[in-house]
């Protein structure tokens, strides 16, 4: 699944570290979901959409 979280923590200047931090997960956990390695839950794709006030469907590509 392809989507956009690094452009989206770019944009807000946030490292890596400080976006896990925020979502209560570990760096690794989004440097895997970044570089699609890893599928975010349902909960956790909700939780960052949440966080970048956008819908989960704006920041996940199935494709």
């Amino acid at each position: 699944m392809q989507n956009s979280i690094r452009d989206l923590r770019a944009e807000a200047g946030m490292s890596q570290r400080e976006l896990a931090e925020a979502l209560q997960v570990s760096r690794q956990t989004v440097n895997s979901i970044e570089t699609g390695r890893y599928d975010p839950s349902l909960p956790l794709a909700i939780a960052i959409a949440r966080y970048f006030h956008r819908p989960v469907e704006e920041i996940f590509d199935a494709d």
